[in-house]
């Protein structure tokens, strides 16, 4: 079982930047794919960016193309997600996530271990 924490969320202005963080402990990191999602108040949690165990295949939900880049340190048992350009929309709960799932997947069901979240707000 695997164990995650984020960080790095916190206000930002529209346009700016965060990198979260997500450290992970407990049974081997590089045998997780691991995923982003995220939840506003009010919606559902949707996916917002995924990556294979080696991080050589990525996955990306279109509203954040081009302006999040997902990756992974399997020696340091740490996922990240750069944020650029953030929008007001971006405001939300940000949540790390771990699958033993071979096959990416954006699914957040497919997902057995969370974070707590971190919560991400764009200010005007």
């Amino acid at each position: 079982q695997v164990q995650l924490v984020e960080s790095g969320g916190g206000l930002v202005q529209a346009g700016g930047s965060l990198r979260l963080s997500c450290a992970a402990s407990g049974r081997t990191f590089s045998s997780y794919a691991m995923g982003w999602f995220r939840q506003a108040p009010g919606k559902e949690r949707d996916v917002v960016a995924s990556i294979t165990r080696s991080g050589g295949i990525t996955y990306y939900a279109d509203s954040v193309k081009g302006r999040f880049t997902i990756s992974r340190d399997n020696a340091k048992n740490t996922m990240y997600l750069q944020m650029n350009s953030l929008k007001l929309e971006d405001t939300a709960v940000y949540y790390c996530a771990a699958t033993l799932r071979v096959k990416l997947t954006t699914l957040s069901y497919d997902y057995p271990y969370w974070g707590q979240g971190t919560q991400v707000t764009v200010s005007s």
